[in-house]
């Protein structure tokens, strides 16, 4: 029997978790520096939320969503290989990121990796990200565009939702308590969505390391085209100001996470 790391399903979970910026991730660790929480467990957690944020790139690139050949600067999953390969490298990123969470390495704590392995499936599924992804697809066959509201409401469930279990997770890998990061995640997970819109307006796929100006073509209601340019880039740094603002009870100690949110409206990427 071939070796599991010889298959194409190995190199493409490999495949799928190289370049891109690493942001939720990055979040889980700077979170639990912040609440006080062993390093050692927010990068197994952060390493869980990055392959499920793989897991859900590979699949929404298929055909049968988005459609996309580029993806972080290289082919997709389903144009390297094949759309068959590609659905089981998303099923098994999914499942790979559990299993993460299951480790004691993560926490020794069952409690805690109860807490992380239910707010991350909520967050990921029909309450989350599927359900914003579900929403998505369905604005794209409507005959009535989305309203602004209905947009960020779309957009908490689909990029919203993860940005908000990565910045609490280190809430929850301390036992503490994570609702004064909720407000900073809100803020900071639509403030990305905003500034994706903008990319895709004003980026180029050799910068941003995928397809841009697809949204424009395809006469989607996104914020940019309801706004205006200019009113989406200043309603992206009204919600990172916000979600700064929301950090000051935690004083210098957040200094890394405010820069964080500066860069989600400043990247090229």
């Amino acid at each position: 029997m071939q070796p599991m790391g010889d298959l194409p399903i190995a190199q493409g979970m490999r495949h799928a978790v190289q370049g891109g910026k690493g942001l939720r991730g990055f979040l889980v660790i700077e979170s639990a520096a912040l609440m006080g929480a062993p390093r050692a467990g927010a990068i197994y957690a952060g390493a869980a939320v990055e392959a499920l944020h793989a897991y859900s790139l590979v699949h929404d690139d298929l055909p049968c969503m988005d459609d996309d050949d580029l993806r972080r600067g290289q082919p997709t999953v389903h144009k390297k290989w094949d759309e068959a390969t590609a659905v089981l490298v998303g099923d098994a990123l999914q499942t790979l990121a559990f299993e993460l969470l299951c480790r004691p390495e993560c926490s020794d704590d069952v409690t805690i990796q109860l807490a992380l392995i239910k707010s991350l499936a909520r967050a990921s599924g029909a309450q989350g990200m599927v359900l914003g992804q579900a929403q998505d697809m369905a604005a794209e066959t409507a005959t009535i565009a989305l309203t602004l509201p209905e947009i960020s409401q779309l957009q908490r469930n689909k990029t919203g939702a993860l940005f908000e279990w990565s910045a609490t997770a280190g809430a929850l890998l301390a036992g503490t308590d994570p609702a004064p990061l909720r407000r900073y995640a809100e803020a900071l997970g639509l403030a990305f969505q905003i500034s994706d819109d903008i990319l895709d307006i004003e980026g180029s796929a050799a910068v941003v390391g995928k397809a841009v100006g697809k949204d424009t073509a395809s006469g989607k209601a996104t914020f940019v085209s309801l706004q205006g340019l200019a009113q989406a880039k200043r309603r992206a740094q009204d919600l990172v100001d916000e979600a700064c603002e929301s950090l000051v009870i935690f004083g210098d100690r957040a200094t890394t996470l405010r820069s964080a949110a500066q860069f989600v409206v400043s990247r090229e990427i």
